[in-house]
């Protein structure tokens, strides 16, 4: 989720709804007959382009991802960037998850600049998945790599997924794109319980909305401590949880910054210079 801008596809999804206007004299209606379930719906996944960068929707102007055509394993979108400030704690991943695909920008990412790592990503809708394909670069899944169509809090809460991340990434807006569509103490305490005892959980917060302290309360109630870098582009703020608490140590973090840069080109002295910011408050 980041800034408005209008897809070239979005359409209003409307919906039939029963008259409001009856005779009073028409004849009652039949008791209906039960339905069977019926299959989830989710906005319509369109796509924009604009300047040589492709931008991912739900049917709004709300962009939900990006990815740049010449670069395609970059991570475009400043709040992307942010999301991978893990890195600062954390040089050797052996299991890096990501809920909510997006544009697969932080799967494609992280598959590539860790090639020891297993990737797991996360998406319920599956035409997602398959414009993430088509349209912006996934990978086939292999031995490391693992896209797979479930409910992100199906994942969390399975047992078999616990004690064993070493990083977790929690982008999951959908088409409203005003907070997270999993915010509860139970979901928050299933992500920590899916983390090693050094695990990290970063996440994608909306900051200018009711959502924000709601998610910041939920995750101090489930990790041992919660940061979070200034707000970026139209309310988006990164907020980094730990399943053990670190106290930082400016000058090491510095350090570190300065060889992911050198590594990746990615900005990462101005997350230290957030954490510091945080910590100053």
């Amino acid at each position: 989720m980041l800034i408005k801008r209008k897809s070239i596809e979005a359409e209003g999804n409307l919906k039939d709804g029963p008259s409001a206007n009856r005779k009073s004299n028409s004849k009652p209606l039949k008791k209906a007959e039960p339905k069977a379930p019926r299959k989830a719906k989710y906005a319509p996944v369109t796509l924009s382009e604009q300047d040589g960068v492709r931008f991912l929707h739900f049917g709004t102007e709300w962009v939900q991802g990006a990815m740049r055509l010449r670069k395609p394993d970059w991570l475009e979108l400043e709040y992307a960037q942010q999301m991978m400030m893990w890195m600062l704690f954390n040089d050797d991943p052996q299991h890096i998850a990501q809920l909510g695909l997006g544009t697969a920008a932080l799967t494609k990412f992280s598959y590539r600049q860790f090639p020891n790592a297993k990737v797991t990503a996360i998406e319920l809708n599956p035409s997602v998945i398959t414009i993430c394909e088509s349209m912006f670069k996934l990978p086939s899944n292999d031995d490391r790599l693992s896209v797979i169509e479930m409910d992100a809090m199906d994942f969390v809460m399975d047992e078999a997924n616990h004690s064993t991340l070493d990083v977790l990434q929690v982008d999951l807006y959908d088409a409203t794109a005003r907070g997270p569509v999993l915010d509860t103490p139970e979901f928050y305490g299933a992500c920590a319980a899916c983390l090693k005892d050094d695990g990290m959980l970063t996440i994608n917060l909306f900051g200018d909305h009711p959502s924000y302290a709601k998610n910041l309360k939920a995750m101090l109630f489930a990790f041992d401590d919660v940061w979070c870098l200034p707000e970026v582009h139209d309310g988006n703020v990164i907020a980094i949880a730990f399943k053990n608490a670190w106290k930082p140590d400016f000058t090491t973090l510095y350090e570190r910054a300065a060889e992911i840069t050198a590594a990746t080109k990615l900005p990462a002295k101005t997350w230290v210079n957030g954490i510091k910011a945080w910590h100053d408050r």
